[in-house]
């Protein structure tokens, strides 16, 4: 499987399993001259920002490992640009997580990384 196609697998993996878990989807490749948010998603008074990895074939570093201290910045500030934009969920309790997709074999696997980083 390409990159690319990968790609967007893994994010409609995430989007799938967050909708399964009872939350809305807010917006999808969120995206600010400072920064990205792969998934926006919300559940009651919970507001969580997703950054979707990908990996395909055999790894040394898991997905997670690729979101480094500077996409990390670039996510928090995408993600107080989206608050901006929308002022109604400012007091929303504000989570982090990264959702991990990597190919094996003929499929896929994945694993969610609630507070994977915060603020």
């Amino acid at each position: 499987m390409d990159r690319r196609l990968l790609g967007a697998v893994g994010e409609s993996m995430a989007a799938a399993a967050y909708r399964k878990r009872g939350y809305a989807l807010l917006a999808a490749n969120y995206r600010t001259r400072l920064g990205e948010v792969d998934l926006i998603a919300q559940k009651g008074g919970t507001l969580v920002f997703i950054e979707v990895k990908t990996r395909a074939g055999k790894q040394i570093a898991r997905p997670m490992e690729f979101v480094t201290p500077a996409k990390q910045k670039r996510i928090i500030l995408a993600a107080q640009a989206f608050l901006t934009a929308h002022p109604a969920l400012v007091d929303s309790v504000i989570r982090f997580d990264v959702y991990e997709v990597w190919q094996e074999g003929d499929r896929c696997a994945e694993r969610c990384i609630e507070n994977a980083f915060g603020l």
